[in-house]
């Protein structure tokens, strides 16, 4: 055959297969062009020179990878639909003389014009959004951008590597399932019966057992960091349990449908249900991966977006007055000439000052059994067990600050907890016994314990002996891990924002030259920092969760469309015998609403069990407000479940156009 063959029909080929190549093109472009724009905002030198630009390009490469990876398995999972829905045309070419190095040849040229394409078209689009994408960033972290584009030749080199080689392994995938195929299994590739899948009680039982595993650490693991540990042998045991599940328990399940005959033997219900049993080994892998994608963008939107939403709650809670000044130097004279310099440096600056507090504080670690607290190691804590971080203050700084008049004997404490409660009449630690003289008022202690990422108590002791004494058997528990009595002095200002990061700066500089062994804090110098953190998740949450919203898109509509042709001879003959119009829509939209909403269900199942975990984890990012969350979760699922019901009525009246003889 003349040279110039394969390349003429590769590119006929596409085009005669448009309804599926379009689709798939489209995603390849998309998918580039989010590569490029999340690799090119991690290599942006505009992004350094930003406040907390560390961390946005710290997390944007660390989404690079993660779109790279996703790419590979998506691209490389949808193509096998292209090449299922092809190998009958493969087959009649094979039959008609060309052999197999032949039809690899033309594969070759069409991966190529598909290639270069979506390579062109992708990083066009990369390179015209990229600015918008580095703009939305300067929004989210609220300062000024330059305008400007900035073109990375190193991006750009990365992303023809990244996706070259996807799609060389893409063609190897392809060449080698028509090299190992004759040429009646290709013609007969999509015509082909399935045998009735056996029902597979073990497995469906073993999925369910998965599931419920992974649904149990969701629930009831309570510590924030065993959480995290944990996080992800959940994840995979719901995983494994969901593709379990949707393959051995559906075909369970549809089997009980088809026993009960009041709703097995009605029209729609016949057909879907017989239908789906015997291709449930192909569907359930689609089901399950649906299901999956849905849970993760679920998951993500609603984290990030809860945590962009309650940035301001999250600075409250860590910082609690606008400047704060940590001391380990307990000595009352230097202590006094500190605070007098800050004072004076307050003056000079023009700093407006207001709710000055300062007080005396230890704070250390402990493991909790109901009402005794053990310090140091225990060869009997495991991981799931909970620590607690404990926080001590003295009863004199606990009446200054709350304007009380309290009074504790030497065995007596008040307690008040974060993010848990204690109810017993006593406390146990070190071997003393202190009596529970009352509930202390609610106090929001400093950046150390609303940051802490434990269960937290604040104990107010009677006196600095008392804490001495503290102080001393943790210090012999833990050694040099030990904690120090420390001393805060912190206070709000009315001045603006540019002021006041003039006076950190002034002060921190002022705290490091006269080693007082102090270190100040600032809300308005931390801000910076949290946008970047939570502005990062954000951003790179959202591309995430569109590309798995493109996945699921793609997958259904594959799905449909591949369904359809193999139903399509199936439903002329049972037009043919008498099967009216309305019938077959009614059985089509029976079935394409068990496909469609059944990983729906799934997911917001799968979401609402993970969501306690989820919120635990979220604590160690000082996000607290589960209030806020339900409500974001809640939101995100609303409109998620509205975007599903739209694609499901543009895939049902794709596939109803298939099946009904209107589309040939």
């Amino acid at each position: 055959m003349r040279i110039g063959f394969y390349p003429k029909l590769a590119a006929s080929n596409i085009r005669k297969n448009r309804k599926t190549y379009i689709p798939y093109v489209f995603t390849c472009i998309l998918t580039i062009a989010m590569f490029y724009i999340v690799k090119s905002l991690s290599l942006n030198p505009g992004i350094d020179e930003m406040a907390g630009g560390d961390t946005i390009s710290y997390t944007m490469l660390l989404g690079s990878w993660v779109v790279a990876l996703f790419a590979f398995l998506f691209l490389y999972y949808t193509h096998s639909f292209l090449i299922k829905r092809r190998k009958k045309e493969f087959g009649v070419f094979n039959i008609l003389g060309m052999e197999k190095r032949h039809l690899a040849a033309v594969l070759s040229w069409e991966t190529v014009y598909v290639f270069l394409l979506s390579l062109t078209a992708g990083i066009g689009l990369g390179i015209a959004l990229d600015k918008m994408m580095f703009l939305l960033i300067g929004k989210l972290l609220g300062v000024d951008v330059v305008l400007g584009f900035f073109i990375s030749s190193k991006t750009i080199l990365m992303t023809v590597e990244l996706f070259a080689a996807i799609f060389v392994l893409i063609l190897l995938n392809s060449v080698l399932q028509i090299h190992i195929s004759n040429p009646i299994e290709l013609l007969q590739a999509g015509s082909a019966g399935e045998k009735e899948p056996k029902t597979k009680w073990l497995m469906a039982l073993l999925g369910l057992a998965c599931t419920a595993a992974g649904y149990a650490i969701a629930i009831t693991v309570q510590d924030p960091v065993a959480s995290v540990m944990l996080f992800f042998v959940a994840v995979l045991l719901v995983i494994a349990g969901t593709y379990m599940l949707f393959t051995a328990g559906s075909i369970a399940f549809l089997k009980m449908l088809r026993r009960n005959k009041k709703y097995y033997y009605k029209t729609r219900h016949f057909t879907s249900v017989s239908g789906m049993i015997y291709r449930m080994k192909q569907n359930a892998a689609g089901l399950a991966n649906i299901c999956i994608l849905s849970t993760m963008v679920l998951v993500m939107v609603s984290a990030t977006c809860s945590m962009v939403i309650g940035l301001e709650d999250i600075l409250n809670m860590r910082y609690p007055t606008d400047f704060s000044v940590v001391s380990s130097d307990l000595d009352a004279s230097r202590r006094d000439e500190m605070t007098e310099m800050v004072k004076q440096l307050q003056t000079k600056e023009n700093l407006q000052v207001k709710d000055e507090t300062s007080y005396a504080y230890l704070t250390f670690s402990a493991y909790r059994d109901h009402d005794t607290f053990h310090v140091g190691r225990n060869e009997n804590i495991t991981l799931i067990d909970s620590p607690n971080e404990l926080f001590f203050m003295l009863l004199s700084d606990y009446n200054t600050i709350n304007g009380e008049n309290r009074t504790l004997d030497k065995d007596e404490v008040l307690i008040t907890s974060l993010r848990t409660s204690y109810d017993e009449p006593v406390l146990n630690l070190f071997d003393k016994k202190y009596r529970i003289a009352g509930k202390a008022d609610d106090f929001a202690g400093n950046g150390t314990i609303a940051a802490a990422m434990l269960d937290a108590h604040i104990i107010v002791v009677p006196d600095m002996d008392v804490m001495q004494e503290l102080y001393e058997q943790q210090k012999a528990a833990y050694g040099d891990r030990g904690s120090d009595i420390r001393w805060l002095y912190g206070f709000n200002s009315g001045s603006g924002s540019e002021q006041q990061k003039a006076f950190y700066e002034k002060l921190s500089k002022m705290l490091k030259e006269q080693k007082f062994g102090a270190y100040a804090e600032s809300k308005e110098e931390a801000s910076m920092s949290f946008k970047s953190l939570y502005g990062g998740f954000f951003f790179i949450g959202m591309f995430l969760s569109v590309l798995f919203v493109m996945a699921t898109v793609l997958i259904i509509y594959y799905k449909q469309i591949s369904e359809g042709y193999d139903d399509k001879a199936r439903f002329e003959i049972m037009q043919k015998v008498g099967m009216e119009l309305r019938e077959v829509k009614a059985s089509i939209r029976s079935q394409v609403l068990m496909v469609f909403f059944l990983p729906l269900a799934v997911a917001g199942i799968h979401v609402t069990a993970a969501f306690p975990l989820i919120s635990r984890i979220m604590a160690l990012l000082n996000f607290v407000n589960v209030r806020l969350h339900i409500i974001c979760t809640a939101g995100v699922f609303l409109i998620f479940g509205g975007m599903y019901v739209v694609i499901y009525i543009m895939t049902a009246r794709v596939y109803y156009r298939i099946v009904s003889r209107k589309d040939s």
